[in-house]
């Protein structure tokens, strides 16, 4: 015996999804991104900061172009 079905209280009447995300979900990507960058570009404050020449010149030159 089949059981009966029931439409959905609100049709979607236009063609695009809606998803609405809570404030976190965009903050704490955001947060992880911005605390990664900063100890990539501060390697002063590393425990063991011996490593490639090139990329020290690297770090030092994106902190001169984002001091501007």
């Amino acid at each position: 015996m089949p059981a009966p079905t029931h439409p959905r209280p609100h049709p979607a009447t236009s063609g695009r999804v809606d998803i609405r995300l809570p404030w976190w979900a965009l903050a704490l990507p955001l947060l992880a991104f911005v605390t990664l960058l900063l100890l990539i570009l501060n390697p002063a404050d590393a425990q063991a900061a011996t490593g490639d020449p090139a990329i020290t010149q690297l770090v030092e030159r994106v902190q001169q172009l984002m001091a501007r």
